[in-house]
């Protein structure tokens, strides 16, 4: 039996997402990001910005842009998602209404920032489903910023949300609505792992994810071009703080995103034959090198197995019957 067949009895499979999402505005950084998509494969989503890529004035034409790069014949592996204006403002449901009816089949998920509440991300999932549903797509899957205080309060009850794949943490604008009561300094290593309000936030909106089986996204690391702070709060953000998942706004932070989620060959392999094991013991209890392992540690290694193959890693050919 598959492994999802009974590793998940009773309990909604977690969402499997891309470790990386990429954020592009302008139209040059769009297609640069799509062909390095097409190049690596999709290991990595690509998140088209109408909320700061959209110039004053130019709102409806950049939603036609966003629309028209998804339904081309580029967007490959239709992992490439849009980021709307936020619910209070006057193009959020213009973009809505013309990404969907121009791409809503292809789309891989909209991502609504700035939201103050549940109530909120609720009504905007009713307007993205009537417009969706009129283009012929139901149930287009949402993602969710959690960057204000209400957001943060109901992160759970977000989080619970079916249509919700995934919450990440805007740290810049968690950090001012504090009026500086948290230093500049907590918008970047080694402060933004170490201030207590901002740990906090991160902690919660990983634990609401894990409750509902949604993919936790880390924020950006601002130091644009220097691959080992990226590499490094990527680390941080996987080992200590339980994300799954990093946001880029650069190209050249793709890779070291990409190889600090990937597992170590070496827990690919193990992970590999255990579950290879329990399959053929029926699910039962094995033990492997000494160690008993059952059903609890058979879906940490097939998470492993998953991470996996969502960074592009080498699997051995056995995993087939796995994933």
């Amino acid at each position: 039996m598959h492994p999802t067949q009974v590793l998940f009895l009773g309990k909604q499979q977690p969402v499997s997402l891309p470790v990386c999402d990429h954020y592009a505005g302008a139209e040059k950084l769009m297609r640069k990001s799509i062909d390095l998509q097409q190049e690596l494969g999709p290991v990595f989503d690509i998140t088209l910005d109408c909320e700061d890529g959209a110039s004053a004035g130019n709102e409806a034409v950049h939603a036609q842009l966003v629309a028209s790069i998804i339904s081309g014949a580029d967007n490959r592996f239709e992992r490439i998602g849009a980021r709307v204006h936020d619910s209070g403002n006057a193009f959020f449901e213009q973009d809505i209404k013309i990404i969907c009816q121009g791409a809503a089949n292809r789309l891989a998920y909209l991502m609504l920032p700035k939201v103050e509440s549940v109530a909120e991300v609720i009504a905007a999932i009713d307007l993205i489903g009537h417009h969706s549903s009129r283009a012929g797509r139901e149930n287009l899957p949402v993602h969710v910023l959690i960057e204000t205080h209400g957001a943060l309060a109901d992160v759970f009850a977000i989080a619970a949300l079916p249509q919700v794949q995934s919450l990440s943490f805007g740290i810049m604008d968690f950090v001012s609505a504090h009026y500086g009561a948290i230093p500049s300094a907590a918008m970047r290593s080694p402060g933004q792992f170490s201030h207590p309000l901002v740990a906090r936030a991160k902690l919660e909106i990983a634990a609401a994810c894990h409750a509902h089986g949604k993919a936790p996204s880390h924020n950006v690391t601002t130091d644009i071009k220097d691959s080992a702070s990226v590499a490094a709060d990527a680390g941080r953000a996987r080992e200590e703080f339980g994300y799954t998942r990093m946001w880029s706004i650069h190209p050249q932070q793709i890779k070291p995103i990409l190889n600090a989620f990937t597992p170590p060959q070496s827990e690919i392999a193990v992970a590999a034959q255990i579950l290879l094991a329990a399959q053929q013991a029926e699910w039962g209890p094995i033990q492997h090198e000494g160690t008993l392992h059952d059903r609890a540690s058979y879906r940490y290694y097939w998470s492993v197995l998953q991470r996996a193959k969502n960074s592009g890693a080498a699997l051995p050919e056995t995993t087939s019957t796995l994933l």
